[in-house]
C-alpha cells in the first residue's frame, strides 16, 4: 500500500484485515493522490487538504520526499478541521493527541505519515503488522494484492471488497452521505465504534 495523510476508510479498512501490510516508500512520488492529502466534510461539501512538498527535478523516491512550510499549511488544515468537526461527536476526545501533528515540524513526509497511521491504529484498536518496503517491486513481480494505484482520490480502481457503510456525518443532511472520506471523519462522528465500520 502506498502511505496516506489521513488516508480514505478503505485504506484503513485493507490495514486492519490483512494480516501482513508492506507500505511502499520505494516508489516515485505521485502527484494527486492521498500520498499528502486527505478529503474532509466541510461546511461546504467534501474539501481536499493537500500537504505541500519539495523534492529533486524528475523522480523522487516516496522516503526521500520532504515537507515544505509553504502556505502555513499546518495552521490551515488544523482550522479546517476545527471548522468541519468541532461539532461532531468526538472531536473534542481526539483533538489533544491530534494538534501536535500540526505544530510539530517533520523532515519528510513518510515519517510523518508513519506516525499519523500509528496513532490511528491505536484509536481505532487494530494491530496490524506493518513493514516497510526496501526495494520496488513491479505490480507483475508480486503475489501480494497490490493497492498502491488503486485508492486514489480521482481514480480508484473498482474493489470488489470495499462497500462504504454509511455512518453520521455532521453535514449529511445538506450533502447527503459523502463515502470514503478521511478515516478522520468516521472517527470525529463515530468514535470507537469507528472500527465496526472497517
Amino acid at each position: 500500500m502506498s502511505t496516506t495523510y489521513f488516508g480514505p476508510v478503505q485504506w484503513y479498512q485493507k490495514l486492519h484485515r490483512y494480516d501482513h501490510v508492506w507500505l511502499e516508500r520505494m516508489e516515485n512520488f505521485q502527484k494527486q493522490t492521498y500520498r499528502n492529502r486527505c478529503i474532509i466534510a466541510s461546511p461546504n461539501g467534501a474539501l481536499a487538504l493537500t500537504i505541500p512538498v519539495t523534492h529533486d527535478e524528475g523522480k523522487t523516491l516516496m522516503r526521500d520526499i520532504r515537507i515544505s512550510d509553504h502556505g502555513n499549511w499546518r495552521r490551515l488544515h488544523w482550522n479546517a478541521l476545527q471548522t468541519a468537526y468541532g461539532e461532531s461527536p468526538f472531536f473534542e476526545y481526539y483533538a489533544d493527541e491530534l494538534h501536535p501533528f500540526f505544530e510539530k515540524r517533520w523532515e519528510y513526509l513518510y515519517d510523518f505519515n508513519l506516525e499519523i497511521t500509528l496513532l490511528l491504529c491505536q484509536w481505532l484498536d487494530i494491530q496490524p503488522d506493518i513493514h516497510h518496503t526496501e526495494t520496488y517491486a513491479r505490480p507483475e513481480e508480486t503475489a501480494m494484492d497490490d493497492f498502491r494505484s488503486a485508492i486514489r482520490p480521482k481514480h480508484s480502481e473498482e474493489d470488489p471488497d470495499f462497500s462504504p457503510k454509511e455512518y453520521y456525518q455532521v453535514y449529511r443532511s445538506s450533502y447527503g452521505f459523502i463515502p470514503n472520506l478521511s478515516i478522520l471523519d468516521l472517527l470525529f462522528n463515530e468514535g470507537n465504534e469507528s472500527v465496526f465500520f472497517l
